[in-house]
């Protein structure tokens, strides 16, 4: 089914303090990634002012009854597209996709004219499909001054789409209201600490573990050995079962478990499986990993400079000198400082 797109991005973000629409996650703003995940689709973005955002091929609309929330938003929206149906969502919400909207047209007919996605504890009129037949129904709510999205729900036909009947993440729904839950959204910070062996690195990543801790952050830690493989000791009851043919061991105790596996792995595989279930850390730190992509500390002697290392933001030697634009190794609380600064902590 054919259908346009309309992001709402003109709000004032009061509770967040700054444009909601412009802020970064995963190296693209959240209107951005709203906006790549259509590909091929006419997008409108409602707005405050029509040059607020610059981006090739998405037309802009702003209000005309100023003041009165997404309701006008979603009016305007209507009545600059070319589409019979427009899928309407909010510019907060980073993980809305392509993939949902395609899966809520299936259900457009003629028997309906607003398409709503509901979960167990509420309705979601900002992840909706409206048809343009409903224009006159919300101009006659704004002359009578009544601007809930639930009056339009209720005074047309609105088929409500369930997602606990879908195969959907729940994070689909999460909005990003307040500088609290954009925090949260960016956990688990995953970052490296590199350099040419024996530097250092190892102690410094234990005095960050106590600062992250001190303020409440769990850790992960990741370290890649240089070995082609990694030996267990041939008294120990999982290597006998490795050498029996398991093809993965697990050994636990009351503190916490243990398991090997004889399969080849990265540090994105070690990463995804950091990053799952509900006790995760929320900052996983590599030790290494001089070639990856990760955002890096860098451990450095200050005569004979690394060269060639990407993502670098932060550069660290023993007893730096003054001037040098390095940070003192030992200088704990000014790296942390930094650290926190970076990822916005």
């Amino acid at each position: 089914m054919k259908y346009s797109v309309g992001i709402l991005a003109g709000g004032k973000s009061s509770r967040m303090g700054k444009n909601k629409a412009l802020l970064e996650f995963e190296s693209k703003t959240f209107i951005e990634r709203i906006i790549g995940s259509f590909d091929g689709r006419k997008i409108i973005v409602s707005a405050a002012s029509a040059d607020e955002y610059d981006i090739p091929g998405v037309k802009t609309v702003t209000d005309e009854n100023e003041d009165i929330g997404p309701i006008e938003g979603i009016r305007q929206i209507l009545l600059n597209s070319d589409s019979d149906y427009v899928f309407i969502c909010a510019c907060d919400m980073p993980f809305v996709n392509g993939q949902i909207a395609d899966y809520m047209a299936e259900f457009i007919s003629s028997d309906y004219d607003c398409y709503v996605l509901t979960d167990e504890k509420r309705i979601h009129p900002l992840l909706a499909i409206y048809s343009k037949r409903i224009l006159p129904v919300i101009e006659r709510l704004i002359r009578n001054k009544e601007y809930k999205l639930r009056g339009i729900l209720d005074s047309v036909r609105t088929k409500y789409i369930s997602l606990e009947h879908t195969v959907f993440d729940r994070k689909i729904i999460r909005n990003i209201n307040t500088k609290d839950e954009y925090k949260e959204l960016k956990l688990p910070v995953v970052f490296a600490v590199s350099g040419f062996k024996d530097t250092g690195k190892t102690w410094l990543i234990c005095e960050l573990i106590n600062e992250f801790i001190k303020d409440g952050f769990s850790v992960g830690v990741i370290k890649h050995d240089g070995h082609d493989s990694i030996e267990e000791k041939e008294d120990t009851d999982t290597y006998r079962y490795a050498s029996s043919g398991a093809l993965r061991t697990a050994v636990f105790s009351d503190s916490g478990y243990v398991i090997s596996s004889g399969q080849k792995s990265s540090s994105e595989d070690l990463i995804r499986y950091m990053k799952q279930g509900e006790d995760r850390p929320d900052i996983i730190i590599l030790e290494g990993f001089k070639g990856s992509s990760y955002p890096k500390i860098l451990i450095e002697d200050e005569d004979k400079p690394m060269q060639g290392l990407s993502d670098v933001f932060l550069k660290v030697t023993v007893n730096a000198s003054e001037g040098s634009g390095l940070y003192d190794r030992n200088d704990i609380d000014r790296i942390y400082t930094a650290v926190k600064n970076h990822f916005e902590l």
